[in-house]
C-alpha cells in the first residue's frame, strides 16, 4: 500500500469538476443531493439494498440514470454517460461556472414545493393540495430537466447534449423557457386551486 490517500479535494467529476465549492441553497433538499465525490458517477446500484438510500447515491448519477428513461436511450448507461459529459462541458462554456453548481441550482429551481393528491371520500375524489417531500422533490426536479431535453431534441437537428445543457442552464437561471421550470409552475399552480 502507498503512504498517499486520496484527498477527496483532489477528486474531480469526469476529470475536470471540483466537488469543493458546490453549495445547496435550498436546506431541506441538501440531505438529498449527494456530492460526494466520484471520478466516474457510476455506484453500480448499491445503493439499491435499503429504503430512501438513493438519496446516497451521487447526483449526477441519478440524472445519468433518468436519460434512461423507456424509449431509444433504455439501459444504454454508457451513452447517458457521455450525453452528461458532453451537456457539462457545454455548460461551462456558456457561464464559465462549475458545471456541478448550476445542476444543483437548477434542481433548486425545478423542485415543486407542493402538488395534488386525490382523496375518495363516500365515492366522491376529492384533489388535496400536500407538501412534497424533499427526495420526491429531487426526482421530480431531474425527471422535468430530462424530459425536457429529450422534447427538445426529439425531431430536431440538436443534439440531447446540447438541448440538456440547455436546459440546465435555463432551469438555474429560473427561466420560465425551461420546460422544468414551466411544469413546476404549472404543479403549483394546481396545487394552489385545490387548496
Amino acid at each position: 500500500m502507498s503512504d498517499t490517500a486520496v484527498i477527496p479535494s483532489e477528486i474531480k467529476l469526469f476529470g475536470k469538476w471540483d466537488y469543493v465549492n458546490v453549495q445547496t441553497r435550498d436546506p431541506s433538499l441538501k440531505k438529498y443531493i449527494c456530492l460526494r465525490p466520484y471520478y466516474i458517477p457510476h455506484t453500480g446500484g448499491r445503493h439499491e439494498h435499503r429504503r430512501f438510500a438513493k438519496a446516497e447515491a451521487p447526483i449526477v448519477e441519478r440524472l445519468i440514470n433518468k436519460l434512461m428513461r423507456p424509449g431509444r436511450n433504455t439501459g444504454k448507461k454508457h451513452l447517458a454517460y457521455n450525453i452528461v459529459k458532453l451537456a457539462f462541458d457545454m455548460i461551462y462554456e456558456r457561464t464559465k461556472e462549475n458545471p456541478l453548481q448550476v445542476l444543483v441550482r437548477a434542481i433548486e429551481n425545478s423542485a415543486p414545493r407542493e402538488e395534488t393528491t386525490r382523496i375518495m371520500y363516500g365515492g366522491i375524489i376529492y384533489h388535496v393540495a400536500v407538501d412534497v417531500s424533499p427526495l420526491r422533490r429531487v426526482d421530480l426536479a431531474l425527471r422535468f430537466i430530462t424530459e425536457g431535453a429529450r422534447i427538445a431534441s426529439f425531431k430536431s437537428t440538436k443534439h440531447i447534449a446540447e438541448c440538456l445543457a440547455e436546459e440546465i442552464i435555463l432551469a438555474a437561471s429560473g427561466d420560465s423557457r425551461s420546460y422544468a421550470i414551466s411544469k413546476k409552475e404549472e404543479i403549483e399552480r394546481i396545487a394552489l386551486s385545490s387548496r
